[in-house]
């Protein structure tokens, strides 16, 4: 690992001693109210962002006809950015008291501010922290146009696998193209193959209503209002900041760090500890990638509110150096690098197009 990569060495090697030991932990969260909501925090946050919005929608209308629009097409990116932050903390009932209460809010901000599907990101990112880098039942491994695992990058044949050699330098620049996809995939989740069958007919259709009219509204009304060219362009923009800003606040809390084989068998608090990545910078770097840097205590208590994270990180940091757990935490450059690094290497197993099976055979005798 990287030398400015920490993992706080346990006093004891007694890793199996972690095993029942998160209740013990949970109890030591809970003395504390480390669980209790927030109200004024999540309130603050909404009317800062609500009037950062206001201020956005109003400098589109005042500049008009100019190029320096493309500064609020990189606000945008970056607000709906933020409100996507507050939504995935609804979705894990961190924001309002009752569940109904925070999955109304979650799909108010997903469907209709964002314009991702609130259902679909709900069913991937459940999975998810269920099986976190689990082979087999983690979404965010499964192989798609990055290739997460030597395996999946080994079928790539032709111009995929190409890119999937060089898919570390890839990786962010192809996050410029991540908001359109978002957009599209969520779009695919109700409508297509993938929608699930699960007879909530309604429910879907509601949400590819909302989604459809805050989409097709959206972009009606730059480019009504622009000039086709600038229009286009501002929407470009706005989606590719939207993208790379996403995709750097979810790529560092999990890429490279421990594969969990499909048939292995692991305790929660050893699974949610291994496989995640703390990003070092306080409460500065929680307000940037919405409490994701916090991804540890994130994964071990999902409903827990931003604001408290903080502490929960000395809590559970301490845990798990008593009980021999290693606990990862590192600078986001650094964690980039990381990322860059291991899909780098990951990369390696796709197939050459001019290489002789029986040549790489002999090489390996």
């Amino acid at each position: 690992m990287p030398p400015t990569a920490t993992t706080v060495a346990p006093r004891r090697p007694r890793q199996e001693a972690a095993t029942g030991s998160y209740q013990q932990l949970s109890a030591s969260v809970r003395e504390e109210g480390l669980l209790d909501r927030t109200h004024g925090f999540y309130v603050g946050l909404m009317v800062v962002l609500g009037l950062l919005m206001a201020g956005a929608v109003a400098g589109f209308v005042l500049l008009g006809d100019s190029w320096f629009q493309l500064l609020i097409a990189g606000g945008l990116g970056l607000l709906f950015t933020q409100f996507a932050f507050v939504a995935h903390e609804a979705s894990h009932r961190q924001v309002l008291r009752s569940g109904r209460a925070n999955d109304r809010l979650g799909r108010v901000l997903a469907n209709g501010v964002v314009g991702i599907s609130h259902s679909w990101w709900m069913s991937k990112h459940s999975r998810h922290h269920a099986n976190p880098n689990r082979i087999g039942k983690d979404p965010d491994i499964e192989m798609d146009t990055v290739s997460f695992l030597p395996e999946s990058a080994a079928t790539r044949t032709g111009l995929m696998a190409a890119l999937t050699r060089v898919q570390g330098w890839a990786f962010f620049p192809l996050l410029l193209l991540e908001g359109v996809n978002l957009h599209l995939t969520s779009i695919r989740s109700l409508v297509g193959r993938e929608a699930p069958k699960d007879g909530r007919t309604r429910e879907r259709v509601l949400e590819l209503a909302v989604l459809a009219v805050r989409l097709s509204v959206y972009v009606f009304v730059v480019l009504w209002f622009l000039p086709l060219g600038l229009g286009f362009a501002f929407l470009g923009v706005q989606l590719a900041v939207f993208g790379v800003y996403m995709g750097a606040s979810f790529a560092p809390n999990h890429k490279g760090m421990k594969i969990i084989p499909a048939d292995s068998k692991i305790d929660f608090l050893s699974k949610q500890v291994l496989t995640s990545r703390n990003i070092l910078g306080g409460r500065w770097m929680s307000l940037l990638m919405g409490g994701l840097n916090f991804q540890i205590e994130h994964h071990l208590f999902p409903s827990m509110p931003r604001p408290h994270l903080v502490r929960a990180r000395e809590i559970v940091r301490d845990h798990c150096r008593t009980h021999g757990v290693p606990y990862t935490e590192t600078t986001l450059v650094n964690s980039y690098r990381i990322v860059v690094r291991y899909l780098n290497e990951v990369g390696l197993a796709a197939r050459d197009p001019f290489d002789c099976p029986m040549v790489r055979q002999f090489r390996n005798v």
